[in-house]
């Protein structure tokens, strides 16, 4: 962009969501490279449990009633008859062309006042054919640094966009669920702000949205919840024409946000299947929280997937690899 045109900033708001990708989705905004735009996010549920709350389904600690109450939506629709995970956009931004390279970068993320996560026997997470019943953990994120988790410890917040993406080439309507080499349901929790991300631009004008806020995560997001919120994140956009790529990139941002620097209790998994090992490592912590914290099985499941990281340790001493489950325990205050 010619350094004579100013950026403008834009606004995205609750009447921009869609539920699926396509390149054939009317663009809800045009914006120019080196504009600035906020978009207001939904959570993971659409608002769901928020009414689940006002209705009485779900119980809900006091001191989060009134703001959980304070936000329920009305249900939204599915766009062409497919729901998946409400998004804000898509946004085109003049001059991207097939080839080029989106530079998108995270200016800022503010959290609504609370949160949740979940897990449910059935589900997708990790160790969802062990839970004994459904449970959902509701996060008091106020003060916008930490969330108390049961007077026991304090998660420290670093929000991102678990879904950020472009519109694939492909015609037809995409599930948002899966992430793509155009971006999308990454869940990458180093994308927070400061950070920059770059994808692949596929149809005219990129078709940017994003959604699935998450105010903390663990790396594998294992009962397949972060801490779901609503947010507004702002971002500024650029279109590079000299560096192709073919899948996201991610540069991080200067300040350190992993909890790692000392402290961490690990346990470990070791099969000849990825996913196996990691439910072994994963099982043996929330066995671990179990005894050691005196919670019951859904708490501790929920709370690692806030805050527990997965890492692959080693994919070469074959015919076992080897994952560890890496749990925080400073935050106990210990």
């Amino acid at each position: 962009m010619s350094p004579s045109v100013p950026s403008r900033k834009h606004l995205l708001g609750t009447d921009s969501f869609h539920t699926v990708w396509s390149r054939d989705l009317a663009p809800a905004l045009r914006v120019a490279p080196g504009d600035t735009i906020t978009f207001q996010t939904l959570d993971a549920s659409y608002g769901a449990v928020a009414r689940q709350v006002a209705a009485g389904s779900l119980d809900c600690p006091e001191a989060l009633r009134e703001t959980v109450l304070q936000s329920v939506y009305p249900e939204q629709p599915a766009t062409a008859g497919v729901r998946g995970h409400p998004l804000t956009g898509p946004v085109f931004i003049e001059g991207a062309l097939p080839g080029d390279t989106v530079q998108i970068e995270l200016l800022g993320i503010e959290v609504a006042a609370w949160g949740w996560n979940a897990c449910r026997p059935g589900g997708i997470g990790l160790l969802d054919d062990e839970v004994p019943e459904a449970h959902t953990q509701f996060w008091d994120l106020s003060d916008g640094h930490s969330a108390d988790f049961l007077g026991l410890a304090r998660i420290p917040l670093a929000p991102f966009p678990g879904i950020v993406g472009v519109a694939p080439a492909e015609a037809g309507l995409h599930r948002t669920a899966p992430p793509r080499q155009v971006g999308g349901n990454m869940d990458i929790r180093q994308l927070t702000v400061g950070s920059t991300l770059y994808l692949p631009v596929e149809v005219e004008g990129a078709l940017l949205s994003l959604g699935d806020v998450h105010a903390a995560q663990g790396d594998g997001e294992v009962s397949s919840t972060g801490i779901e919120t609503d947010a507004r994140v702002t971002l500024r956009v650029q279109v590079l024409k000299d560096r192709p790529i073919r899948t996201p990139h991610l540069r991080t941002g200067p300040e350190p946000t992993d909890l790692w620097s000392a402290g961490a209790y690990m346990t470990t998994g070791h099969a000849p299947d990825l996913r196996e090992a990691a439910r072994t490592a994963l099982r043996e912590l929330v066995v671990h929280l179990q005894r050691e914290y005196s919670l019951t099985y859904v708490q501790a499941y929920v709370l690692c997937s806030a805050c527990a990281d997965l890492r692959i340790s080693q994919i070469v001493d074959a015919p076992h690899f080897t994952v560890s489950a890496l749990f925080p325990e400073r935050i106990f205050g210990r």
